[in-house]
């Protein structure tokens, strides 16, 4: 067993608390993203579960064995930072077998898993060189490959990906992936990118300023989202708010120039709200209530994105030949049950 609980963690600099008792379980084997913008205090819970920050109050178990206090070296994990911290001097089974080497192991265990990590990781070619003379996207695998030959109960990631270009970051998260459902191990991972939680994670741990949002499946937060910022936060592009008013038993909105009726239990007539439409529910229409200001074409697919009389903006998925052009006025359209809605204030989903 190697899940990951944790009870009521509270982390305070001084009289600043940064992260606010947050209560979770990661499940052996589970692969587990916190996500969030910057300052949201996923590093820190991070590095709270590796031992690197001290819990200021709350319990932090792994495998069922409360490591709060615990040094880092006796928790069972392995972490991956954002910078490689390789070795130079050293060649690539070197720095993969170095830990091993400063407990003691013998060299043969070590050359062992070595090649097992080189193997997984499909570095065998590499073994020899220094890390100067391999990519970007070779060296975050050494750094990996390092954290396997150790064998941990619990690999911490913080975001490994992002001094990757482009195209090498989608080919880490294959490769993560892949690892993952090859060696099954409990993986905790810290990202900014919702894209990369979206692919890579079994459960998403949406974080702001220190608390959770909400926690569940990739696709259970998109579809699914507790509140405004989750909604807007979980999705590519984010959701599109406009601002409305409960009126006779519909929403009116006065930037699409509509009264909608949604499936949900609507609040008292007068009370003000925001309807969410994701950009992919959106239709663009003969009308006038926006005008297109850019159109981005990506090929099979092209987002739109428009500006109402109020200066509200939108953006609009378009699939197929047909595209908006720049300049243009055009109306919208959309499903009202595709709609969601939240509270004015405080952004509480009304369902």
């Amino acid at each position: 067993m190697s899940g990951v609980t944790l009870s009521k963690v509270v982390k305070k600099y001084g009289e600043t608390q940064v992260i606010h008792g947050i209560d979770l379980t990661v499940e052996d084997g589970e692969f587990c993203v916190f996500v969030g913008p910057s300052g949201c205090g996923k590093s820190t819970l991070l590095r709270m579960v590796a031992g690197l920050e001290e819990t200021t109050s709350g319990r932090i178990e792994i495998g069922g064995r409360d490591v709060t206090r615990d040094d880092p070296a006796e928790r069972g994990v392995a972490m991956v930072f954002q910078t490689y911290a390789l070795y130079p001097h050293m060649t690539v089974a070197e720095n993969m077998g170095f830990g091993l080497k400063m407990t003691g192991h013998p060299k043969a265990e070590i050359a062992e898993k070595v090649k097992e990590a080189s193997r997984i990781l499909k570095l065998d070619d590499y073994l020899k060189r220094k890390p100067a003379a391999l990519s970007g996207g070779q060296r975050q695998r050494v750094a990996i490959g390092r954290a396997i030959v150790r064998g941990p109960e619990v690999f911490l990631f913080d975001e490994p990906l992002s001094n990757l270009d482009a195209e090498l970051r989608v080919e880490m998260r294959v490769e993560i992936a892949r690892l993952h459902k090859e060696i099954g191990a409990t993986m905790i991972y810290v990202t900014h990118d919702q894209v990369e939680a979206m692919t890579l994670a079994d459960k998403i741990v949406v974080l702001r300023a220190g608390r959770v949002e909400q926690v569940g499946a990739p696709l259970e937060l998109y579809r699914d989202p507790d509140n405004q910022f989750v909604a807007g936060f979980i999705g590519s592009p984010s959701m599109n708010f406009v601002a409305g008013t409960v009126k006779g038993g519909k929403v009116a909105v006065p930037s699409l120039q509509g009264e909608y009726e949604l499936p949900v239990t609507l609040p008292a007539d007068g009370t003000k709200v925001v309807m969410g439409v994701r950009p992919e529910h959106l239709e663009i229409v003969p009308g006038d209530t926006h005008s297109v200001e850019l159109t981005e074409a990506l090929g099979g697919v092209s987002y739109a994105y428009l500006e109402g009389r109020g200066g509200e903006r939108v953006i609009v998925e378009e699939r197929g030949d047909e595209r908006s052009k720049e300049g243009t006025r055009v109306g919208l359209s959309f499903p009202p049950e595709r709609a969601m809605l939240f509270a004015a204030e405080g952004g509480k989903r009304i369902r």
